[in-house]
Order: C-alpha cells, then sequence, then structure tokens
C-alpha cells in the first residue's frame, strides 16, 4: 500500500477552514497514488510535506514510526503546524498502539515461529533427503544448512513462490470482476502491500503470501478497482465493497498483524 494507503497508519483529515477533523476511510494496504511532495521540512518529530493533490491537513504516522503532516495545495506550514498541536494526543496514542503491535523476530533460526500462509507456525527441521531442509506447516523448504539466521533463504523461498502464485490469482480476479489488467508483477515492496498504474499494471507484495487467502485476495480487488477509480473516494470504496464485501475484516487483520511480516 503507498504512502497514502499504508495499512498501518492512521491518519486525521480537516478542511482548511479549521472545521474539526474527522477520521479517514479504514487505511488501506494497496494504493500507489503518492502524493507528489515538494520539500519536505523536519520540524521536532514532524515531517512537514506540501502536496498538489491533498485538498485537507492530514496527519499520518507511518510504519517506520514517522509522522508526515501533510499541507494542501491552498494550505500552510503555520497552519499545519497548529493542526499537529491540535492532534498531539492523537499522535501520542497512535504511537503507543504501533509500539504494542507484534512483531516479527529479525533473526529466524530453529524453533522461531514465523506468520506463514496465514497462520504462526514453528519453523522446524524437516527429513527429507539427504540435504537439509525445514518446513513451515505443510511446506519443506530447502536450506543450506541448520545453523544460523535462515531468514535470508526462506525469504528467498517465499518470494519465489509468490511470484508463481500470486500473478495467477490476480488474472483470475481480474477476469471475474472484468478488469483489464495488463501485467501484474510481484515486488519486494518495503512500505505497502501493493500498487497499480493508469496504464493497467499492478505490483503485488511477495509478503502477501505469508497472509490469509482472504487479505490476499482483497489487496488484489483493491488494486482491481483503482483501475475503476483512481482515488479514495466514496465512490472507489463502494466498488471495493461490491468486489470483497469482507474488506473490512481484512482490513481489521492487517492492521492487527500486517507487522509480523514487517510491513
Amino acid at each position: 500500500m503507498s504512502d497514502a494507503g499504508q495499512q498501518t497508519f492512521l491518519g486525521f483529515f480537516a478542511p482548511t477552514t479549521g472545521a474539526l477533523p474527522a477520521p479517514t476511510k479504514p487505511a488501506d494496504g494497496a494504493s500507489n497514488h503518492r502524493d507528489r511532495t515538494a520539500g519536505p521540512a523536519a520540524a521536532a518529530d514532524i515531517v512537514f510535506a506540501r502536496s498538489t493533490r491533498a485538498h485537507s491537513y492530514r496527519l499520518t504516522l507511518r510504519r517506520d514510526g514517522t509522522a508526515v503532516a501533510t499541507i494542501p495545495v491552498r494550505g500552510s506550514e503555520r497552519e499545519a503546524r497548529r493542526f499537529v498541536e491540535q492532534h498531539r494526543d492523537w499522535l501520542e496514542r497512535a504511537r503507543a498502539r504501533q509500539r504494542h503491535r507484534p512483531r516479527a523476530a529479525e533473526v529466524w533460526t530453529i524453533g522461531t515461529h514465523l506468520l506463514w500462509r496465514g497462520e504462526m507456525h514453528e519453523l522446524r527441521v524437516a527429513a527429507a533427503g539427504n540435504r537439509p531442509h525445514v518446513c513451515l506447516g505443510a511446506d519443506v523448504f530447502r536450506v543450506a544448512r541448520l545453523e544460523g539466521d535462515l531468514r535470508p533463504t526462506l525469504e528467498a523461498h517465499f518470494a519465489r513462490r509468490a511470484r508463481i502464485e500470486l500473478p495467477g490469482r490476480a488474472w483470475e480476479l481480474a477476469a471475474l470482476t472484468g478488469v483489464e489488467v495488463r501485467h501484474v508483477s510481484v515486488r519486494n515492496q518495503r512500505s505497502r502491500w501493493g500498487s497499480c498504474s493508469a496504464n493497467g499494471t499492478i505490483s503485488l507484495n511477495w509478503r502477501l503470501i505469508q497472509t490469509p487467502d482472504f487479505v490476499r485476495d482483497y489487496i488484489v480487488y483493491h488494486e482491481l478497482m483503482h483501475l475503476r477509480e483512481m482515488n479514495h473516494s466514496d465512490r472507489f470504496w463502494a466498488r471495493v465493497g461490491e468486489v470483497c464485501p469482507g474488506w473490512r475484516d481484512a482490513e481489521r487483520w492487517i492492521k492487527r498483524n500486517g507487522s509480523l511480516v514487517g510491513l
């Protein structure tokens, strides 16, 4: 999901008239519509960034802990600072929630519990031939050795499987929804679950293979609907609801568990 739609951030919007802010739509995990920023300026613990796309002030807490105050087209940094101060309490609560979210282990060794296909599994030694293998649930992976950090090797295995499975599912859902897609790629995105472009290209994060099927499908549907509505308007969310009625459950899963795969 892009800067405008990271599934872990919580944001507030307020019109430039100074009216009380209202919560945003649930943060999605899949849009690629980046705010066009010009000259972000850091001030204390906040980054101020002007956007040619924004029509209201926005305060966002990114997955990496960075707080970003977005300044709309006709806004000013002075008003943005006032907006931030008005919502300091929200920002501190959001940071507290972020600190308490479950985190994936940095080093993966035998016995580590990992999220794989939507469930937590213990990484175990597998009896498979003469070469060392490990297993997660019913899946077996070959490794060079059983000692040390297995994370780089396993993540490479995960990414290879994702490049086989995710495009096929995306094409299947595109056919079901009648959305024209030109290309599907699988990438190592560090701050979003997926993205799309106006030319019909969809990019998916390989880490989706670690999530439950309903979350994977939601992200795909989300991007497909962006090819019809390149925004996060009410009309866009209505389209998502038509093809994926359980999208709110997927959003809740992402908010609670996305950090288990490093997002």
